[in-house]
């Protein structure tokens, strides 16, 4: 069948298609209802349904002769570590970790919190969790205190799980001092904490409190998997607030399992057995959906990494563990293409590997500059796939589905909507833009399954976040266009939608325009606030390694593009060139921030920040064209 014959049917009837979809997974009890809208905007899917995911990922693939095929690589090139996960030898120490559990009072409903570096411990816990019908919350290992603290007392953990330390490049960071900080702020206290204690650092453990993950292991019994209600919560993500007060996005185990399932094949074009590697970290949602959840639940191979794309040691690290692990799907933010880009624009160190097997690059996390998508293109021969998705979605809301139909790729597009995602532009009366014109980008109800049924113990946040916008449709965020051919534009975040003299403008095609420099690594694009005008653009551009020296030149040339190719109502007039730009742990750039900091505003240091020195840097760049005083 063809994607418009695919997609057509997702919408007119989609309960018959995910009730499809869902004989992919194995059920202890069918749901009774595929569709429940009996409490609508509150949709549910699989209502009745009886499972258990991590069965789904683990145990079935044993009892259906894949025990000793790779279920789990881990490769870390910080510490030097090389280790392999069969099926069998992932469900036996998951079992067992789960056994760990249910000993520190771990019952169905539970939460944990799990708050790890990038080693298959985190994988195990998020399964373990899974296994006896808790509900985890992964943290990003050295999030800060306080941030952790929020958390804890929103989730309410009755465990959290916790390694002694993490790796960021060559820096290690001790976790147990951050955890003891957070339980002290806390209100509410876990009765217990485990604790994995890596080689490079030992952490202390209180009596009666923290217990060691290798004794308490050891002392466990395996745990069974637990039937649990496909419309019970899998897991809590934490995803930030405008209010400062972090929403906890709930994914379900039924919803999510048929979801992450059917992307496998349907986006990625991922057979039982091929190698997928997702590299990101287990702490945000692609690290949930794409390195633990969908290639398990499909019978893959997942690769865990920890490591970076460039000075791990070098801009080949990719290509080696692609080379190394026979891997055929990549899937990293664009970020971490410009950084290899940057480090070596000409790729000599692809030159040393083999990449025979590699198929496909898929991209999210952000907006894929046209030219980052060309390079990757031109160098490594193989489709490069821009997709869209957020934190709440779990999975691809636009994507050029490779296993149903590989369409044209049009660079800056991340091609046409998912099966199962009613996606509309509409304008601030509700009314559907022409193609072409710049819009709300809203999903029309119900979203498909895997999707957030709503946020955890606060559906009147929900409602008001995300569905109050206008009536039977979820508010995406971003902004962007639909062309003739049914093409997405995601074009920014609506916020960053700026109003120059009455003209509302993207800063996203601005950043395109000037990404298309031959000289420009990355880019950002601000709106920074004018009496006259109400807002004027503001550019920051990072060099790629090598460029010319001669800045004014460059920011003549630059200014001169962005008015020839979005013309002179842009105003676009200042530039400054930067060493790096902010950006979140996961390859986000700080946009919010850096206007704030134009503006001469009051900020909050945000929680997920790369390195806070670097708005010290960017405060003088501002300053120098005139902003931040």
């Amino acid at each position: 069948m063809s994607y418009k014959e695919i997609y057509t049917r997702s919408l007119e009837d989609p309960e018959g298609f995910w009730a499809d979809a869902a004989k992919d997974i194995d059920w202890y009890k069918p749901a009774e209802k595929i569709l429940d809208d009996s409490n609508i905007p509150f949709y549910r899917w699989f209502q009745g349904g009886v499972i258990n995911t991590c069965y789904n990922a683990l145990d079935r693939h044993i009892e259906n002769g894949r025990g000793d095929q790779a279920a789990l690589i881990f490769d870390s090139p910080v510490t030097g570590t090389k280790k392999v996960f069969s099926y069998i030898e992932l469900r036996d120490t998951v079992a067992t970790f789960a056994g760990a559990l249910a000993d520190r009072g771990v019952v169905k409903g539970d939460r944990v919190i799990v708050y790890m570096p990038m080693i298959p411990e985190a994988v195990v816990a998020m399964l373990a969790c899974a296994r006896i019908g808790a509900i985890h919350s992964v943290v990003f290992g050295g999030f800060a205190a306080k941030e952790l603290a929020t958390r804890i007392n929103d989730a309410k953990p009755k465990v959290i799980v916790s390694a002694s330390c993490g790796i960021e490049g060559s820096r290690v960071i001790e976790y147990k001092p951050l955890l003891d900080e957070s339980i002290d702020l806390a209100v509410h206290k876990p009765s217990s904490t485990i604790i994995y204690q890596r080689p490079q650092i030992s952490a202390s453990l209180q009596d009666g409190r923290d217990f060691d993950w290798v004794q308490a292991a050891a002392a466990a019994k395996p745990a069974d998997c637990v039937p649990v209600a496909a419309t019970d919560p899998l897991y809590i993500l934490y995803t930030s607030g405008t209010t400062g007060i972090p929403k906890g996005v709930v994914r379900d185990n039924g919803g999510h399992a048929v979801a992450m399932k059917w992307s496998m094949k349907n986006v990625y074009n991922i057979e039982p057995g091929d190698v997928f590697w997702a590299a990101s970290d287990v702490g945000w949602v692609v690290g949930h959906s794409y390195i633990v959840y969908a290639p398990l639940l499909h019978g893959a191979t997942t690769v865990m990494f920890e490591g970076k794309p460039v000075g791990t040691p070098d801009p080949g690290a990719f290509w080696r563990m692609i080379s190394e692990y026979g891997i055929k799907v990549l899937f990293t933010a664009p970020t971490a293409f410009r950084a290899i880009k940057r480090e070596d624009p000409n790729a000599e160190y692809l030159k040393k590997y083999d990449m025979s097997g590699f198929k496909a690059l898929f991209l999210a996390g952000e907006r894929c500059d046209p030219d980052t998508l060309s390079w990757a293109q031109e160098t490594l021969k193989v489709p490069v796939i821009d997709h869209w998705w957020q934190t709440e979605t779990g999975w691809a809301i636009a994507a050029n589905c490779l296993g149903i139909e590989s369409l044209p790729i049009k660079p800056g597009s991340p091609t046409v909507c998912v099966p199962g995602y009613d996606v509309r532009v509409l304008d601030e009366n509700g009314n559907e833009e022409a193609p072409g014109e710049i819009g709300r980008i809203m999903i029309k109800l119900p979203m498909p399954p895997g999707c957030l049924p709503t946020l955890w113990q606060n559906d009147d946040r929900y409602v008001e976040s995300y569905l109050s916008a206008n009536e039977g449709y979820y508010l995406t965020g971003d902004a962007g266009r639909k062309d003739e051919d049914g093409y997405l534009w995601i074009m920014s975040r609506i916020d960053d939608i700026i109003n120059v003299a009455g003209h509302r403008l993207s800063t996203g095609g601005m950043e395109e325009v000037l990404s298309s420099h031959p000289d420009v690594a990355e880019c950002a694009v601000i709106g920074a606030a004018d009496k006259l005008k109400g807002e004027l653009p503001v550019g920051l551009v990072v060099l790629k390694a090598g460029a010319g020296q001669d800045h004014e030149k460059l920011i003549g040339e630059l200014v001169a593009l962005v008015r020839q190719k979005i013309g002179p109502v842009a105003a676009f007039k200042k530039v400054t060139v930067v060493d790096r730009l902010p950006k979140t742990r996961s390859g986000k750039i700080l946009r919010g921030t850096m206007k704030k900091i134009a503006d001469g505003e009051e900020y909050k240091m945000p929680a997920t920040i790369d390195d806070p020195a670097i708005l010290d840097e960017i405060t003088a760049a501002l300053i120098r064209i005139g902003y931040a005083k």
